[in-house]
């Protein structure tokens, strides 16, 4: 016979009158949403109060990120032998049966060599000769080699790098950093992101939910400024709606969604509150960044021709320079259209000439402000190119797809080592010979460096607590910290 006070659940809640099943989840899922909305109805932009867990050494990160997969072969890692390879079948001891896309599984991996020779810096880091102006500040740069990811897709990988997973639905990156550290200036979103509007059509889409806030509350995400000349619509009032009285409409207002907010809990509410009060102070303080008139000529000459295009990669460069003056925590550009399956000398150079000498110009500028030693720049995109050719290798219109074993891409300021080259490739840039990084390792590195300590930063979503690096081993690349 049971201990008469041993009371299956079954039994509790069958004595439970009044209470449902769903009345308790219910009642537990608005614990949990209030819980969530603490921290959003924050006003002073100091994100979470146990943050950060060590004195930073960047306060802002600019992250250049470069959609569908740069070539490092042609870009950074040189590999003079391959010459002696070309047209040969790549050895089984290098492939070793690998996963290829279908767009090369059914082809004969012939090797290609690099299309391009290479710039040596004075600390040794090779630039190929497509990016001169990047190759002009090597010395300032940060090349991780030995980069690493699983995911051999676009949008899985994309997903991998920006939010830590290659299924759409956690967090972003910037999303985690304006949660968890917020903004000190209160008059512009703590997390920004521009896309370069390109002179010609792009078939590459850019997905939302690469800077999306997953389960974090919408606050968080990346607001996405418009690639035009006005970057934000509708930041005048409409005719006869004096300044005082919009105060006034959105204080009422304010006061009927606080209402709302608690009898729910629901953090959406407090999403809603801040983002209205967010728009307000927005009228004043984007025509503010936007307006480049107050930069001397030479800025423009130093990022390039193409700077005075609004929506450009150069001028979102300048605007993203302009944000972390102004405290802007995360700021993310991406500039598509680089998956060169064919056509590699003409389609990856044109998008170096999108790009080099306005990222080279980024840090230039940066340092010479004063701003470089906190914050910290990061370029690259999803993986890197395989060292077969697509399709006839010594043709013109050969490419490379795509590969994800082992790519390059490089960091400045924000406390890292200056004029280091980190990890290494095969003698066929296939596989990773040295100091592997993985995405989670970059991910717990670039936390690292705002004082975030990625294992004890979670969110409790569905009762699991989660982290941007996830579950699997991820580490601090202490080699690459100044």
């Amino acid at each position: 016979m049971n201990n008469p006070t041993d009371i299956c659940r079954r039994t509790f809640l069958n004595n439970c009158t009044g209470v449902s099943l769903g009345a308790m989840a219910m009642s537990a899922l608005q614990r949990e949403a209030a819980a969530a909305a603490s921290p959003i109805g924050k006003t002073d932009g100091i994100g979470l109060p146990e943050l950060p867990h060590a004195a930073p050494r960047a306060k802002s990160v600019i992250f250049l990120t470069q959609s569908g997969g740069p070539s490092q072969i042609e870009l950074f890692d040189q590999k003079p032998d391959l010459h002696r390879w070309a047209g040969t079948e790549l050895p089984d001891s290098i492939r070793k049966g690998q996963r290829l896309t279908t767009m090369t599984a059914n082809q004969k991996q012939l090797v290609k060599p690099a299309a391009t020779r290479f710039y040596r810096s004075k600390s040794g880091a090779t630039v190929g000769e497509w990016l001169p102006y990047t190759a002009a500040v090597a010395d300032e740069l940060c090349f991780i080699k030995s980069m690493c990811t699983e995911e051999i897709n676009h949008a899985p990988a994309m997903t991998k790098m920006l939010t830590g997973n290659q299924i759409p639905g956690r967090p972003s990156l910037g999303a985690w950093v304006s949660y968890g550290l917020g903004s000190p200036n209160r008059n512009l979103p703590d997390y920004l992101v521009l896309i370069s509007k390109m002179q010609r059509p792009s078939d590459q889409p850019l997905y939302d939910h690469y800077w999306g806030s997953g389960f974090l509350p919408s606050r968080f995400q990346g607001v996405k400024l418009r690639n035009a000349k006005e970057p934000v619509l509708y930041l005048r009032d409409p005719d006869g709606l004096p300044r005082p009285l919009r105060r006034g409409m959105l204080d009422s207002l304010a006061e009927m969604n606080a209402l709302r907010l608690g009898e729910t809990g629901d953090p959406e509410i407090a999403t809603r509150i801040q983002q209205y009060e967010m728009a307000f102070r927005m009228q004043s303080s984007v025509p503010d960044l936007t307006d480049l008139s107050d930069e001397p000529e030479e800025v423009f000459a130093l990022y390039g021709p193409d700077s005075r295009r609004p929506g450009s990669y150069a001028a979102n460069c300048i605007l993203a320079r302009r944000l972390v003056e102004r405290g802007v925590r995360f700021v993310q550009l991406l500039h598509p259209d680089w998956d060169h399956h064919s056509r590699l000398t003409s389609w990856c150079t044109a998008r170096c000439r999108d790009t080099d000498q306005a990222s080279a110009a980024l840090v230039t500028d940066l340092k010479r402000r004063g701003l470089l030693d906190d914050t910290l720049v990061v370029w690259g995109g999803e993986f890197g190119r395989g060292v077969a050719g697509q399709g006839k290798w010594d043709s013109p219109e050969a490419g490379r797809d795509h590969h994800p074993r082992c790519f390059t891409m490089w960091m400045a300021g924000g406390g890292v080592k200056a004029g280091l080259t980190y990890g290494a490739t095969d003698d066929f840039s296939y596989n990773v010979a040295e100091n592997p990084v993985h995405v989670r390792d970059l991910h717990a590195t670039i936390l690292h460096q705002l004082g975030i300590d990625h294992e004890r930063f979670s969110y409790r979503f569905q009762g699991l607590d989660f982290r941007l690096t996830g579950v699997e081993p991820a580490s601090v690349v202490r080699d690459l910290l100044a």
